[in-house]
C-alpha cells in the first residue's frame, strides 16, 4: 500500500508517522484517467460481456426448475433469453443552447437494429390508395381524421414505436400533439417522418427495418443502439461506421461548449483545432460499465478510423 508522512509538530520537537494514503478527487485533482482502447477491442469485450450474461441467465433459469415446479409455474417452452442492445455514446464538443448547434436527425443502418419497430401512419382519409399501400408495406394502423380522433379519445393505445404522416394532414396533428409529442412520436421533418404520398413506402420500410433517431442532449451527448448482441462483430462495425458517418456530416459550422479564446464569454469555438467528438463509449443495455474507445479509431476524419492505431 502506498504510504505518506504525516508531520505531526509539537513543543519540542517533529515527529513523522506514516499513514495510509487515501486518494482525493475534485475537478483539481481528477482521478486516474480511462484507459481508451481501439473501437475492434472495445466491441470484441462489450460481446464478451453479453454473451458471459447470457450464459449465466440461462444457467439460473435452469437451476430455479424445481422451484417453478414447487409453485405450480409450468414451462410453456424453452428458456427466451434476452439479447441485449448494443449502444454508442458520444460527447460532443457542441452547446445545443446555441444557435445552430444542436443536432437531430435520423439514419437507416445497413444491418439494422435487431428491434421490431411497430410504424402508424396519418394521412388523408379519402386517399385510399396510400392507406392501402402503406398497410402493404407494413404500417399496423394508418388514417387521417378518424385515427386521430381515436388516439385523442385515448381509445387506441400509443403501443407504436414511429408515426409517419403525409404533409397535408399535419394540420390535423395539432389535435394530439401534447399527446405524441412528449413521447417523441410526433413527426418532424428532421427526423424524415414527413413524407409525401409516393414516398410513404419506403419511409415505412425503412423505419420498420430499424431506422436510429438521434438527438443531443442538453449536454452535447448522444446515445442511440447500433445493434444486437446477437449481431457479428461486423455487422456492428458496420452499423458504427455508418453512425459515425453521419454524425460528422451532422457537425455544425460553428460549435464549442467553452468560450472562443479570445473572445467574449458565452462565444463559440469551432476554430481550425477545435475538437468535434470529445469522447466516445460503447457499452450494452445490461452491462456494468462503458468502455471508453480510441477517438482514432472512432472518428471518420482519422486515417484510423474503424481499424487498429499503432501502439
Amino acid at each position: 500500500m502506498l504510504q505518506q508522512l504525516r508531520v505531526l509538530s509539537s513543543r519540542s520537537k517533529i515527529v513523522i508517522t506514516p499513514c495510509a494514503f487515501r486518494s482525493y478527487v475534485s475537478r483539481a485533482h481528477p482521478s486516474a484517467s480511462n484507459p481508451a482502447f481501439p473501437i475492434g477491442d472495445a466491441l470484441s469485450t462489450v460481446l464478451h460481456g453479453i454473451q458471459e450474461r447470457k450464459v449465466l441467465r440461462q444457467q439460473k433459469w435452469e437451476k430455479n426448475a424445481a422451484t417453478r415446479v414447487s409453485k405450480g409455474v409450468t414451462d410453456e417452452g424453452p428458456y427466451r433469453n434476452q439479447d441485449e442492445t448494443v449502444e454508442i455514446a458520444l460527447n460532443l464538443n457542441i452547446d445545443p443552447r446555441k444557435p445552430g448547434q444542436a443536432i437531430r436527425g435520423s439514419l437507416s443502418l445497413p444491418h439494422g437494429t435487431g428491434k421490431k419497430v411497430n410504424v402508424i401512419v396519418f394521412a388523408p382519409d379519402d386517399d385510399a390508395d396510400t392507406i392501402e399501400a402503406a398497410k402493404k408495406a407494413g404500417a399496423t394502423h394508418v388514417g387521417g381524421s378518424s385515427l386521430i380522433e381515436s388516439i385523442s379519445r385515448g381509445e387506441m393505445p400509443l403501443t407504436f414505436d414511429r408515426a409517419l404522416a403525409t404533409p397535408d394532414v399535419m394540420p390535423l396533428l395539432s389535435k394530439i400533439a401534447r399527446i405524441l409529442g412528449p413521447r417523441g412520436l410526433m413527426p418532424n421533418a428532421k427526423l424524415d417522418t414527413i413524407q409525401p404520398a409516393d414516398r410513404i413506402v419506403d419511409a415505412v420500410k425503412a423505419q420498420a427495418a430499424g431506422m436510429v433517431q438521434y438527438r443531443t442532449d442538453k449536454n452535447g451527448i448522444i446515445h442511440a443502439g447500433v445493434g444486437k448482441g446477437s449481431f457479428s462483430p461486423d455487422q456492428l462495425s458496420d452499423n458504427i461506421r455508418e453512425f459515425m458517418t453521419v454524425i460528422q456530416s451532422a457537425k455544425p459550422e460553428s460549435f464549442g461548449k467553452g468560450k472562443k479564446k479570445g473572445g467574449k464569454k458565452g462565444s463559440s469555438g469551432g476554430s481550425k483545432d477545435a475538437k468535434y467528438i470529445l469522447k466516445g463509449y460503447l457499452t450494452s443495455s445490461q452491462g456494468k460499465g462503458s468502455i471508453n474507445v480510441d477517438l482514432r479509431t472512432l472518428d471518420p476524419t482519422s486515417s484510423y478510423f474503424m481499424s487498429v492505431p499503432p501502439s
